[in-house]
């Protein structure tokens, strides 16, 4: 339990935290602008130590150059040694098929350690998936979907005064999900009239939710749900308590009884969270969107795969995609399973293709806005290329090379400015 607390730590910090500057930066430049080549290529990589802004050298560098292997790790193709110089380069072995290779350099500088890496493509829309679909994928979520259907909604909408502005009411939301509860935060515009509504699922984590009252003075319903099926207006300490305790590590939880396991509630709570919406006297009826990063990231492609009511969708960094990557010599998605003996069971890994973010992706209708870096060490970009591809309804994808599992503000900027203009149009 304790290796599978960590990188969850270390997920759930990188999914809200860009990261803050160094005195000493390692910086590893690729010989292709665009950090992407053709198969068959060799990559090169130019390493540079500054401190203040200047160069230096005649300092030993660390370096190791191999498969991406997000927090986990990969046989190495090439590492060694060597003194810095003014453009210092090293070269990886040529790749013969498409994927990514991570190039790693470490220093000490003054008796402190810095690090940094640079992951490149080949050919990244060549990539294809290593899970495969089970052939009752359809069959089961089906199935899940008719039980929901026979659960009554019965929604408890909370008015939340100290949180409405002139503009906005805001909601606490309990609804009844196939096991529990599905709560939530709603946030409605005051002004009469009906609007397109924005779902917004969330990241891995155990935390409360506040709404999204801008997005809704922007002319939207929105609602925000969490996943867990406990009331996410509580004081920060039940969270606390929760993520220590009882949901520690509740991304593998039943993993090996495909009835049973955690997400099953989950994903269909998404669906549930529709039909909430469905009910409101401010949707319009017709324009439903939903977004979200990482664990959101993978729910937005959940949802859409499993319920058409879904028009748009924009994902940052999809989690939980191509899980086997591990059992096959490259990255799996985040929670980065199939690494040990705990998980490397052959009923687990027949159970993690019915939650796999690529079967999901095979059946979206949605069209779709989607970011992410290929720099993301906790959704590996091979994960998330892998259930990408598979999509075949209109979409664009827009890379931002070196962020890892953070966002830069344009990034968020941009999916606003896509979402909001689709909705409205």
């Amino acid at each position: 339990m304790k290796a599978l607390l960590i990188p969850f730590l270390l997920f759930s910090y990188f999914s809200i935290a860009q990261p803050s500057k160094q005195l000493v930066e390692v910086i590893i430049t690729p010989s292709e602008a665009d950090w992407t080549y053709n198969t068959g290529e060799q990559a090169e990589f130019t390493i540079t130590v500054l401190k203040n802004k200047v160069p230096i050298t005649g300092i030993e560098v660390d370096y190791a150059i191999g498969p991406d292997h997000g927090y986990r790790e990969l046989p190495f193709s090439k590492q060694g040694t060597i003194n810095l110089k003014n453009n210092t380069t090293v070269k990886a072995k040529k790749v013969d098929h498409s994927g990514f290779l991570r190039c790693s350099a470490k220093v000490t500088v003054d008796g402190k350690e810095y690090n940094s890496y640079t992951t490149v493509g080949f050919e990244p829309e060549r990539i294809k998936p290593t899970t495969s679909l089970p052939k009752d994928f359809e069959e089961f979520w089906n199935k899940g979907k008719e039980e929901l259907a026979q659960i009554p909604i019965e929604p408890v909408l909370t008015l939340m005064p100290e949180r409405c502005t002139d503009k906005v009411n805001v909601y606490h939301v309990s609804i009844n999900n196939i096991q529990g509860k599905i709560y939530g935060i709603l946030t409605t515009p005051k002004k009469e009239g009906t609007y397109p509504a924005i779902l917004h699922v969330p990241g891995a984590g155990i935390r409360p939710y506040y709404g999204e009252v801008n997005e809704s003075a922007e002319g939207f319903v929105s609602f925000t749900i969490g996943i867990h099926g406990i009331p996410v207006n509580l004081d920060e300490g039940v969270y606390r308590d929760l993520r220590a305790g009882a949901l520690n590590g509740y991304q593998t939880f039943n993993l090996d009884n495909k009835d049973q396991m955690y997400y099953r509630r989950v994903y269909l709570g998404c669906v549930r969270a529709l039909d909430f919406i469905e009910t409101l006297d401010k949707f319009n009826g017709d324009d439903i969107a939903v977004t979200g990063g990482s664990q959101g990231g993978a729910l937005s492609i959940i949802t859409a795969g499993l319920d058409d009511r879904i028009d748009y969708l924009a994902a940052f960094y999809p989690a939980l995609s191509d899980m086997t990557g591990f059992l096959h010599g490259r990255a799996g998605g985040w929670p980065q399973i199939f690494v040990d003996e705990s998980t490397n069971q052959q009923e687990k890994i027949e159970v993690s293709k019915y939650y796999d973010v690529v079967n999901f992706a095979r059946f979206v209708k949605a069209e779709g806005w989607y970011s992410w870096g290929y720099n993301d060490n906790v959704c590996p970009p091979v994960s998330m290329y892998a259930a990408y591809n598979l999509i075949e309804v209109k979409k664009e994808l827009k890379v931002f090379l070196e962020t890892q599992h953070w966002t830069f503000p344009e990034q968020r900027e941009m999916k606003n400015q896509w979402l909001y203009a689709k909705l409205k149009q």
